[in-house]
């Protein structure tokens, strides 16, 4: 068992909003990637869209999820599913950062999860 403590004080930079992603984890072997995501008080994720199915679960706070140009109430507790291709943003026009947690897969990932898990098996 390892815990893994959120350094809030190394954000990176992507999309527009800072964030921790989950790998590399050189103890994880997991079939997805994720991050802890960070949208400053008046600030926006770049609008992309991308091949893989991803879920953004809402931690802290409350804003805007943009999906092809139709907009959603996004607030703590709140857990979406994006299907691949669709054109997404997170808007938060409030005071206050709002946090969520974004997890994305695709066939590739699971492919290589497999491999790993089958090696790690293998005496």
């Amino acid at each position: 068992m390892q815990i893994r403590r959120l350094d809030r004080a190394n954000l990176t930079p992507a999309y527009g909003i800072e964030g921790e992603r989950l790998q590399p984890w050189d103890v994880l072997n997991a079939p997805f990637e994720g991050a802890w995501c960070l949208v400053r008080a008046g600030g926006e994720s770049t609008p992309h869209s991308h091949h893989e199915y991803e879920i953004f679960i809402a931690m802290r706070g409350s804003a805007a999820l943009v999906v092809d140009d139709a907009e959603y109430e996004f607030v703590a507790g709140d857990i979406v599913h994006l299907p691949p291709g669709c054109t997404h943003k997170v808007v938060n026009p409030s005071t206050e950062d709002f946090e969520y947690y974004g997890i994305w897969w695709d066939s590739g990932m699971s492919e290589g999860f497999l491999t790993r898990h089958q090696k790690e098996a293998t005496p």
